[in-house]
């Protein structure tokens, strides 16, 4: 964290009358040339301190917050998923180069495991292409109440995100990204509208600003991320701590085998209505289904 000694030297702004920094006295120069006569919204040093993290957080909510508002976005359908499920054209060549290679090196083991990856990669893209066709019916969509208005919103990064962006930008539609700050760079996908592509630092504000709008949450196949975001949304919704809402599990038999609903039911660790929480689908088309059919139905009660 930045100390007291790291803070830059003030800007001393030019106004008209003012006296340039080097025309002032030397005792008065070194007094608006210390960090400490930097004005607080200007020391970067200042609100990095351990001490500012509300400050930040403020911050990081309401730059995004603004804007959202900004442009009247008021509800979106949420994408989680994988940022290395590849598009179908992208798997498709690293296939044809991981075969190319076996054929000029065949006993090379990293050539047959390259091989055995990229086929894999390309079974998975069938999510990509899934997530790419939601993005374009929620971009179509002209739906009353809580499904109007639709915008897709994700994390904003490549893979499952990118393709849900992408769907909605060929549908000429908002397309939100909420990038994260990480120690290795990740790069907003170049679908997301650009004023409404977005850059935080906490992952809890990210996660807020994905939820707080989202008439449904879709999970496509994912590791670490997805899965901490499908638990947080299913905790929420257990202890009703968040308004009920559609949660849609894309590819049953991946979820089955990541996490066994069943086998925590038996132990007792959840019970069997928790797991009434959320549906398995497969196709864009379904999971749509999924969305309508329940906003449906609660909104003309059981």
């Amino acid at each position: 964290m930045a100390s007291a000694k790291e803070s830059p030297t003030p800007a001393v702004i030019h106004e008209a009358g003012v006296s340039p920094p080097s025309a002032l006295p030397p005792r008065v120069r070194r007094l608006v040339e210390n960090p400490t006569y930097l004005q607080a919204d200007e020391d970067l040093a200042f609100l990095r301190r351990p001490e500012m993290c509300g400050i930040r957080l403020q911050l990081d909510y309401w730059k995004t917050e603004e804007t959202l508002q900004r442009y009247e976005i008021c509800h979106t359908i949420v994408v989680y998923g994988s940022t290395r499920i590849p598009a179908p054209d992208l798997a498709r060549r690293r296939l044809r180069e991981a075969r190319r290679a076996l054929q000029e090196r065949p006993d090379a083991r990293r050539n047959q495991q390259a091989l055995q990856a990229a086929t894999h990669q390309l079974e998975l893209s069938r999510f990509y292409r899934v997530a790419r066709e939601l993005g374009r019916i929620v971009g179509s969509a002209r739906l009353t109440g809580a499904l109007s208005s639709l915008a897709i919103v994700t994390g904003g990064g490549p893979g499952i995100m990118e393709a849900a962006n992408r769907g909605a930008h060929e549908r000429s539609a908002p397309s939100i990204g909420l990038n994260i700050a990480l120690p290795h760079e990740q790069q907003p996908n170049p679908y997301i509208t650009p004023d409404l592509c977005f850059r935080l630092h906490y992952f809890a504000i990210r996660k807020l600003h994905l939820l707080e709008r989202a008439q449904a949450a879709i999970f496509f196949p994912g590791g670490f991320g997805t899965c901490d975001e499908l638990f947080e949304v299913l905790t929420l919704l257990q202890t009703r701590k968040i308004r009920l809402l559609p949660v849609v599990l894309v590819g049953e038999s991946y979820w089955r085998r990541t996490i066994d609903f069943d086998f925590m039911v038996t132990e007792g660790m959840i019970r069997v209505e928790d797991t009434d929480l959320f549906v398995f689908r497969e196709t864009a088309e379904d999971i749509w289904s999924a969305i309508v059919e329940w906003h449906t139905r609660h909104r003309s009660g059981p």
